[in-house]
């Protein structure tokens, strides 16, 4: 899932993770760092996964900012986990 955010010109790394939902149980929530000097909008990354994705597998929110990683970049999950519970 996380190849069709990175496919976006605008996207440097991406993150996607389950989010609750009270309709739904879970939503996927995604986590976008963009490249140094452009700009995209939440819309603009959702209408982008609907057309590459299953319309149930893109995401409900897209929260953008840089992302925790490892000293060797790995992306750690399980904090975006925690932030994706807390943005309710």
């Amino acid at each position: 899932m996380t190849r069709a955010f990175l496919k976006h010109p605008a996207v440097q790394l991406a993150a996607v993770v389950a989010r609750p939902d009270q309709k739904w149980g879970e939503t996927p929530c995604a986590f976008v760092q963009l490249k140094l000097g452009v700009k995209a909008s939440a819309e603009e990354i959702i209408a982008f996964c609907r057309d590459q994705l299953a319309h149930f597998k893109a995401p409900k929110s897209v929260v953008f900012g840089p992302l925790p990683t490892t000293a060797t970049g790995k992306i750690q999950k399980f904090v975006l986990r925690e932030r994706a519970r807390a943005l309710q």
